[in-house]
């Protein structure tokens, strides 16, 4: 099925103040300084222009205050008490020099031991002196869940400590063999982390051909060929050379693509010369072969890619690819069937904003927030930007509708890292979780109502996906802490049928949001094993779940919100329904069966061909459920 070309409309959407939802979030009003000011956008990141700063009202940038005394308590940091501060990511200098040093590092949940609970793998940065050789690199972290609500890095012992300069980290068990393994991308050679099934891991990644070699981002393992094997997808971000760095004025970059809001500031991506994208065949042998130019993903323009995921966007069975790109224009890639894809980015809608613009897209979310049965997109951008929402019409493409959505105005002083959609009340309708933290540290020395460190934002589905509600950041609560966001990843770390994050800060302590949000709605959640044509793991298994006449669509994925990868177990909110009417899993192979789930508020285990089947998270007290299972011709 192939998109229709659309016509592309440009309704400038500059506004006056850009306010909150919320009452005691408001800005104080200034003067006419209150409107928008349009301006030429000048600078190494793409943005809409100059606009009036946004305060609270004890004049606080909105992006580090706005907060309000009462109010539902949603997210709780807990990463202090759970073991996790005991880390910290490091990445340059805190002066922030140049480009390499600011975009940050990803997160991972992964049940790396396959004992029914998810650990954290947390990518680390690096500092020049490391590079060099005279200073100890820092190290990543491999938090084993310890199923008491605590973590202990393990990742000395279990042989991922990288000591390279991270940034992506993506999941997927590439063998076959029933565990997960673990492609960090860096600055520098990248590694794969092969799962040795005893808690210890052996890189791979010279045997097996995907070291490539300068500036990596957020990859994606999925099987675009339908062999059964997961294949992998690298993006690259800015070939970047630390013995000729982009000063300003030099050879390498001009002064122009330097500055933010006319004050000097490190130098790109705009200017900068872009990294290429590599699609890597598996070949079942435990290396890879380099098919990008053959496949048509090589990335020929040289976008400035950030992060990436195989999903199925028009339901034909096959693996679509989505790349969002900082400072240029998104790339879509529709898979042919064939073993190419087809570039769509631009008559699919998904290239640029409904102005027709390009924008800083960093971050990607994967959902159906309208329970229609078609996959939408929200992608993290700059500040001095709105956030864009991408619905799917179908053969129709996609339509950029943040602003109509009401949740365009409240992004613009936030620049947006990690982004998912997510059901935090398990209402069965997905809503929108943003991570921010802006990239120049001078920003805190001037009156834009913007900050380096900023507070998360949550948007709920409201009306059944009619529009999106910003939830108030609680003084004392996580969506009030006020944090220098980048990569984060989303799940269920204490199986209790609630979506955590985690999430890697720049030069910071992790934090750990756990979901304490004080609804007593009900909920599902699958672990998935492929048979023998699908990838063990399941990735790109479509999973569709009805409870009184709605029916909700999750995918599992590798990679997504930024650089980073999420719970691939698929997890349904479904309100006050206390039974399941109907669940559709079409598997990788093409095969699709029906699922008939005996209970809710618990996970079941689903082997392809042979239904329920014993899980270790399995009530103890119900013992084992049955399954009836159809199978049916592939799709």
């Amino acid at each position: 099925m192939k998109y229709l070309l659309r016509t592309i409309l440009f309704p400038m959407f500059i506004s006056g103040v850009l306010g909150t939802a919320q009452e005691a979030n408001k800005p104080v009003p200034l003067s006419a300084q209150d409107q928008a000011v349009p301006a030429t956008p000048r600078g190494g990141s793409s943005t809409a222009g100059v606009f009036a700063a946004v305060k609270d009202s004890e004049m606080r940038p909105i992006t580090a205050g706005g907060f309000v005394k009462d109010g539902p308590i949603i997210y709780k940091d807990i990463a202090q008490q759970a073991g996790l501060t005991v880390w910290h990511h490091v990445m340059g200098t805190p002066e922030k020099k140049y480009i390499l040093e600011t975009t940050g590092s990803g997160v991972a949940l992964l049940d790396y031991d396959n004992d029914g609970w998810l650990d954290i793998y947390m990518v680390n940065g690096s500092t020049y002196d490391a590079l060099r050789g005279t200073a100890p690199a820092p190290h990543a972290a491999l938090f084993h869940n310890n199923h008491d609500g605590t973590f202990t890095d393990i990742a000395a012992r279990a042989g991922v400590v990288n000591d390279r300069w991270g940034y992506g980290v993506a999941i997927g068990d590439y063998d076959n063999d029933g565990w997960p393994d673990i492609y960090v991308s860096n600055f520098g050679k990248n590694r794969l982390y092969h799962n040795n099934h005893d808690g210890t891991f052996t890189d791979v990644a010279e045997k097996a051909g995907v070291t490539l070699g300068n500036w990596s981002t957020g990859a994606t393992f999925g099987d675009y060929d339908g062999d059964g094997r997961l294949d992998l997808f690298v993006p690259g971000y800015v070939h970047y050379d630390v013995n000729h760095p982009p000063d300003p004025g030099s050879e390498a970059v001009g002064l122009l693509y330097c500055q933010f809001r006319g004050v000097n500031t490190l130098c790109g991506p705009r200017g900068l010369q872009g990294e290429g994208d590599h699609l890597f065949h598996n070949n079942g042998d435990g290396t890879f072969t380099d098919v990008s130019e053959k496949a048509g993903v090589s990335d020929k323009a040289h976008y400035y890619g950030f992060t990436a995921t195989f999903v199925d966007i028009n339901n034909d069975g096959k693996v679509d690819l989505v790349v969002t790109n900082d400072s240029s224009p998104n790339y879509l890639y529709m898979n042919n069937g064939d073993g190419t894809f087809e570039d769509a980015s631009y008559y699919s809608g998904f290239a640029l904003n409904q102005q027709g613009r390009d924008q800083a897209g960093m971050g990607l979310a994967v959902g159906d927030y309208l329970n229609n049965g078609l996959v939408d997109l929200y992608t993290g951008t700059f500040s001095d930007d709105y956030k864009p929402l991408f619905r799917n019409g179908g053969e129709q493409g996609f339509t950029e509708i943040s602003p109509e959505m009401g949740i365009a105005e409240v992004t613009y002083p936030f620049l947006t890292w990690a982004t998912e959609f997510i059901d935090y009340d398990n209402d069965g309708w997905k809503d929108i979780f943003l991570v921010n933290g802006h990239v120049y540290p001078q920003v805190d020395k001037y009156d834009w109502g913007t900050s380096y460190a900023q507070r998360p934002l949550l948007f709920h589905n409201v009306d059944k996906g009619k529009k999106f509600e910003v939830m108030p950041a609680v003084t004392g609560t996580g969506l009030a802490e006020v944090i220098p966001g980048r990569g984060a990843a989303f799940g269920d770390l204490f199986n209790d049928g609630k979506t955590d994050v985690v999430i890697n800060s720049m030069d910071h302590v992790p934090s750990l949001m756990r979901d304490v949000n004080p609804d007593h709605h009900h909920w599902v959640g699958l672990k998935l094993i492929g048979g023998p044509k699908s990838p063990r793991d399941a990735i790109g298994a479509t999973v569709y779940l009805t409870v009184g006449g709605v029916r909700q669509r999750a995918d599992v994925l590798s990679g997504g919100s930024y650089e980073s990868s999420n719970d691939q177990r698929p997890h349904f909110g479904i309100g006050d329904a206390t039974s399941i009417d109907a669940l559709e899993i079409r598997w990788p192979s093409g095969v699709v069966e029906q699922v008939m789930l005996s209970s809710v508020d618990r996970f079941f285990t689903i082997q392809e061909g042979k239904g329920i089947i014993s899980g270790l998270l399995d009530p103890p007290a119900k013992g084992k459920s049955n399954a009836e299972i159809s199978r049916q011709k592939p799709h």
